[in-house]
Parts: structure tokens; sequence; C-alpha cells
């Protein structure tokens, strides 16, 4: 098959749940895992009479994403209602924005697999409120639980300038980042707090005209969005070539079957009839506001990765993975700020303990790198106590399993469990020489030629020190030992 005759045009609806403490237009609290239609009052409920007022918070983090994805900031936008039914919907309407959003004509870079870089441009980024959600249980048939109805969001619409899935997942991870960065959202797409929508078409490689697009839901995290897409990709491709035709609908994804399945059908795009929000007054910014938004803005994922690099001397890959969530990259810097000895080969010491022991231990406890037992503090002393030849590598494994049980320091283990490494001449030799009386045979082999059991050698002076003899001066002194029995 020539899977180069036709092109993917992708275009991605991300919706960013904002880390407000109350909801876009009234003040019921914003927590997950609340009873449900517990945080509802008659606002969000859409009762006859009310009124809603606009969380300023959602405005200012709206402004945060623009800036941060380099789109342009309206002074003046205005909401609007979108209309239409559905059961989680009480006011049969959502308060959105339309043809005035409040951000437009950005722009996310993601960087892929082969090195290349590429632009993904963005519509817009709107505000609006959240819709309820409906629980289908077979006992009671469906129950709506009306919590998360009027929760603020941000929907980020891009360009159709995503053309696989690999892209698609590249971007999912930059606004993934951007978002947590800027603490406007957790980035959580398990518990819904970042949801995407994939709109998906083909067309023969060098048209113009777009193709039938095809919309695809339920996909509740980054790789599945790649899968889905993939498989829609090939799905329309398949059709194309078997002489049938693509029809505009919505499709559901399936994990476990790696398989798209219609949800329903449709001719033409939705009328949800918008009109400006009576009940809402224009959102009006003065540029002064923007700019002291602006002043407060942290470091982002993309701007903290090329200083690890310069600062740090860290490779490229190192400073991807420290810098994929702030908390790390956080942990990080506090690591290497408390380093005695600041060089690159420490800077690298702790990248690697982070990249290996530290996030595994993370990751296998399902924590959060501020909840860790090992402070940063302690990591740094850790590889200090390394470098000034206090311990060696082996018994800083020892050392890190301690300070992961109890949170100790790594002094008061060493001194605790009687760790210090030995790095005097005298008592080395001593062991070298016990060995090498007691493995006769070892020492003839070795001196006819075999020369790898010299590690065997360094093993048992290991196990008669205990660990503790420094590698280095061990090494020296057996060479020069063995030397001595060649002469």
């Amino acid at each position: 098959m020539d899977w180069n005759k036709y092109e993917a045009v992708i275009g991605l609806e991300v919706h960013s749940q904002m880390l407000t403490e109350t909801k876009a237009f009234c003040g019921c609290s914003t927590k997950f895992g609340n009873p449900p239609n517990s945080n509802v009052c008659p606002v969000c409920l859409g009762m006859p009479g009310v009124l809603p007022v606009l969380n300023k918070k959602l405005v200012e983090f709206a402004i945060k994403m623009g800036l941060a994805t380099h789109s342009a900031v309206a002074p003046y936008s205005i909401f609007a209602r979108k209309n239409y039914f559905y059961p989680d919907l009480p006011k049969g309407y959502q308060i959105s924005q339309f043809e005035e959003p409040i951000c437009s004509d950005g722009y996310i870079e993601i960087e892929k697999k082969d090195g290349t870089q590429k632009k993904i441009g963005l519509v817009r980024i709107h505000m609006e409120e959240d819709a309820g959600k409906l629980i289908h249980d077979q006992d009671v048939d469906t129950l709506v639980d009306l919590n998360r109805c009027g929760v603020p969001l941000l929907e980020i619409v891009s360009q159709p300038d995503i053309r696989s899935g690999e892209e698609a997942y590249l971007y999912l991870q930059q606004i993934k980042q951007i978002v947590t960065y800027l603490g406007v959202c957790d980035g959580n797409m398990e518990e819904g707090s970042l949801r995407c929508d994939a709109n998906v078409s083909i067309r023969l490689r060098g048209e113009t005209k777009l193709g039938t697009k095809v919309e695809i839901k339920n996909m509740n995290s980054f790789r599945n969005v790649e899968r889905a897409v993939d498989v829609e990709i090939e799905r329309q491709y398949l059709l194309l070539e078997s002489g049938g035709h693509i029809i505009q609908q919505t499709l559901l994804y399936d994990a476990d079957t790696n398989e798209v399945r219609p949800m329903r059908s449709k001719e033409e795009a939705n009328d949800y009839r918008y009109y400006p929000d009576p009940d809402l007054v224009p959102v009006v910014i003065d540029q002064e506001w923007i700019s002291e938004i602006k002043s407060a803005q942290p470091e982002l994922p993309v701007e903290k990765r090329s200083r690890f690099v310069q600062d740090y001397s860290l490779p490229k890959y190192d400073a991807e993975i420290l810098t994929a969530e702030k908390e790390v990259g956080d942990y990080y810097e506090s690591v290497v700020t408390s380093l005695k000895t600041r060089s690159r080969e420490s800077f690298k010491q702790a990248s690697n303990y982070i990249m290996t022991d530290v996030l595994r231990e993370v990751n296998e406890r399902s924590a959060k790198i501020r909840n860790f037992s090992v402070k940063p503090q302690s990591l740094s002393r850790m590889i200090d106590l390394i470098n000034d030849g206090t311990i060696s590598t082996k018994i800083a494994k020892v050392v890190f399993e301690g300070m992961l049980e109890s949170g100790e320091s790594p002094d008061s283990i060493i001194e605790r469990k009687g760790l210090k490494q030995v790095s005097d001449e005298s008592e080395i030799e001593k062991a070298v020489n016990e060995v090498l009386q007691s493995n006769p045979e070892e020492l003839k082999r070795y001196l006819g030629g075999k020369d790898k059991l010299f590690g065997f050698f360094v093993g048992e002076i290991m196990k008669k020190t205990r660990g503790k003899a420094n590698p280095k001066i061990l090494n020296q002194l057996l060479k020069q030992k063995l030397e001595k029995f060649k002469n």
C-alpha cells in the first residue's frame, strides 16, 4: 500500500479544567471527589431569576495561558450562550465564547523524534463553563452528577496543522507541561481535568481542500489519543482505497480493542445558535493588568530545558526528563544548588540519581516528588560524600535505601550503620595480602594469563572489608601487588 498517497489533517480541541477554588460564575466549590450534587447552587443549576458573576481568576488564568502560547490577548471579549439540550446541562445552554474569544492566533512548538521542530498554530483559547456528568448504571439506568456543572474551563483549539498520532501526542504533552507549570490546571486526564477531542480527515497529498472531518471522543490518555488518531487515519485510508467514502460522524475510541466505533452521524455541523449572553457584561482587560501578569509568569518548560543544558551541561535527554514535570525540575535544581562540589560531573551524578532511583521510587509509590522521603539536600549531601571519598557508590545504594525508609540524613545513616569508606592504604593493603594468600590457585591462574580473575580478587577484598574499601585505592594497590608477583 502506498501510505504516502494521502496526508492526514488533524485538529485538536483540548478542554483544560482550571484550578480555581470556585466555579466560573458562582461561589460553589470546584473540589473533585465530593459527594454527588453537593457542589451546587441555584446559579449552576440554572434556576429561574439567578444571575452569573464572572470569576476573575478564570480571566487571569486565560491571560497566563495566552501569553505562554504566544497568543494575542484581546482587550475586549464577550461571553455567548451555546444552546443545546443534554441531560447534564440544566440551563439548556452553556456559557462559552464564540466570535470574540479572549485569546487567538498563538502557537505551540513541538520537537519530533527525528529532532525536527514544528509549530502547531492555535485558532483560539476561550473561557467557558463545564457541563455535569452522566453516570450510566445498568441497575438504575442513568444518574446525573452536577458537581462539575459550571466548573471553569479553557478550550484550546488548534489549527489543522497536526499530521500524525505522534504529533498529536507531542502537542498534548506540551499543553500539559504549560498548564501545570503555570499552575492553572493539574493536567490529570484520568480525572477529566484535561480532555481532548480530535478532528481527523485525510486528503490526497498536495491537495489544499480539506477532506470530510470525523470527530473522535472518549480518549483518556495521551497514548490513547495517539493510537486513536493513527487508527482513524488507517481506517479512512483503507475505506477510500476500497472505493468507499468518508461520512461526517462522531466516533468513540475503545482502548481495549484499539478500535473506533460510531457514536452518532453528523451530516452537517451542529447549529448551536450562539448569541451574546445578556446576563454578562463584556470582559475588558487593560494593558497594565496583562503586563503585571506577564512579569509574574514562571519559567516555562522550554526555557527550563534550555537553561539546564546550558547551566548544568546536561545532555538534552536528561533535561527533557527532568523538566517534564515542574516539581521534578525544581527538585533537581534544589539538589545541584546544595552541592559543595559544583562540577559538570556532579551535576550529571544528580541527574542520574533522580532519573533512575528517585523517579523509580516515586512512580512505584504513585506519589508526588514533593512528598518524597529523600529530600533534595539529603541527596546532594550523599553525592558530596561519594565525591570526597567518604563512601563508595556501592555503599551509597545502602545509604539511599536508608534515607528512603527513614528520611534520615546520609551522615546519620553512615554513622549508625558503620558505613564509612576505608581509605587507609595500610588497612586495604592488609586485606589485599590476605586475599591473595588464601587464593593461591586463582593467583597462579592469573599469573598464567587469566586476567579476568582480577575482578574475582576485587570482589573478595570487598567482601573482607564489608564493601568499605575505597575502590580507587583498592585497584591501585592490587595492581601493584600483582605486578610484583609477575616480576
